[in-house]
């Protein structure tokens, strides 16, 4: 590949391959990233496949949010690809396979927090607008999740392209990290006054059962607030390292390595909050009681 259309490319990526290929620090936080992935993400996207299987063989109809779940698991499973392509990159292998690994990384950053995203607006309809969401469970909502998932996935795409081309990819992820938190957290509040203030006529056991529900539906809510605070965070950290002067181009990409941990829970959330309601996470059981 010529330097004319390598320059075409994000000068952030190539000095990221370039940073991976000649810091030993670099390739084994990579390796410590993968080897953690597969131990404690690739289990639980695993059983995730497993239970969809089995419902759809038994014809039971997955709700709004197990779909989003579905799709969040796959661009999971997907990212695994990329943590071994990274991996033997570092390894010796050639340099294309980090760049393949750097494109499936930018689906995988731009896809999660977006189905966490919808995840959260799914819940906040059923808690605050139940009537409207009533409606939204036959084939029109159905329709209308399915495409807010194609939105997604093209907007993964598009995010993609953004970092390949260099279209200031590290402002871009602030954004869209920003965007995702302060809608997370909006959803998070309304359930939260919902929760607080209860609407007239609910009363005795049938206000139990609702109030149930809708702490369920907050506790959701809160558990992705929380690691997209975390995400959020790191990638603000991350960025201003990268536009400080007094930090070097290896600081930087240790920096920028080590705040990437910080979203190993984002993974983790959507596939064991579906393991919890799927009744398999016997630990967490006291907290709906």
């Amino acid at each position: 590949m010529s330097a004319n259309s390598s320059s075409a490319y994000s000068f952030d990526l190539y000095k990221f391959l370039e940073g991976c290929i000649h810091s030993t620090s670099c390739s084994i936080s990579i390796i410590a990233s993968t080897i953690c992935s597969l131990l404690l993400v690739l289990p639980p996207c695993v059983y995730v496949v497993y239970l969809g299987l089995k419902r759809r063989r038994s014809g039971t109809a997955a709700s709004h949010s197990d779909v989003f779940t579905y799709h969040m698991v796959a661009i999971e499973l997907i990212n695994f690809g990329g943590f071994i392509l990274c991996s033997c990159g570092v390894f010796g292998g050639p340099i294309e396979l980090i760049t393949v690994s750097m494109i499936i990384f930018s689906i995988n950053t731009c896809g999660q927090q977006l189905f966490h995203t919808l995840t959260c607006v799914e819940r906040y309809v059923a808690v605050v607008h139940p009537v409207a969401y009533l409606r939204l469970r036959n084939q029109m909502g159905a329709t209308a999740r399915d495409v807010s998932i194609g939105c997604v996935w093209l907007l993964c795409f598009a995010y993609t392209l953004i970092v390949l081309w260099g279209i200031s990819s590290n402002i871009v992820s602030c954004c869209l990290t920003l965007f995702n938190f302060v809608v997370v957290s909006l959803c998070s509040l309304s359930v939260l006054c919902v929760l607080i203030g209860p609407r007239p006529g609910e009363r005795g056991e049938g206000r139990q059962q609702v109030d149930r529900a809708k702490k369920r539906a907050f506790y959701t809510i809160t558990a992705i607030l929380g690691v997209l605070l975390l995400k959020f965070g790191a990638t603000v950290a991350s960025t201003g390292a990268y536009f400080s002067t007094m930090a070097s181009e290896s600081d930087w990409w240790n920096l920028w390595l080590s705040f990437s941990w910080l979203s190993l829970p984002s993974s983790l959330v959507l596939p064991l909050l579906f393991l919890h309601r799927a009744g398999k996470l016997v630990c967490c059981k006291s907290v709906e009681e």
